[in-house]
């Protein structure tokens, strides 16, 4: 990813106005063990007490990180009953990066979002239909599959 992703434009702008990068190797004690991390590339997105809400293992292209952090930070907001900061987030990803592969869990995340903002059940239902429609084959897909029923 050095080559690739984390020179390209966005995402060094990305990154600059939107998270603290840490780099470390898998095999920097002890932080490697303190975060199970045993491959690299691994991006843990992290709140600011250290605690892991997000992870990814492997390459990422650069159109497909930005979304990734984006999921990660949209978690921690969610995490911390953030709502309205989660919400922008994950939307954000729908709306801007709809063929990324974090896109389905955002849809997912959102629809649990805006019920819990509003004890609605109608965003439930309306993830499932846009996972099916747009997403068929995705566990976020399988796990909405509940809410068609609403």
């Amino acid at each position: 990813m050095d080559a690739v992703t984390y020179p390209d434009e966005k995402v060094v702008d990305f990154i600059g106005e939107n998270v603290v990068p840490l780099k470390l190797s898998f095999d920097a004690k002890p932080a490697a063990d303190d975060y199970n991390v045993k491959w690299t590339p691994t991006l843990i997105t992290v709140n600011g007490g250290g605690k892991e809400h997000h992870r990814t293992v492997g390459f990422m292209p650069p159109e497909e990180l930005i979304p990734s952090l984006l999921l990660g930070i949209g978690k921690v907001f969610f995490d911390q009953e953030r709502i309205t900061d989660a919400l922008k987030h994950f939307e954000k990803i729908v709306k801007e990066y709809p063929k990324s592969d974090s896109t389905a869990e955002a849809l997912y995340l959102k629809g649990v979002s805006e019920y819990k903002s509003t004890h609605d059940a109608k965003p439930l239902k309306l993830a499932y239909e846009l996972l099916q429609a747009g997403y068929p084959s995705s566990v976020w897909t399988k796990r909405a599959y509940p809410y068609r029923l609403l």
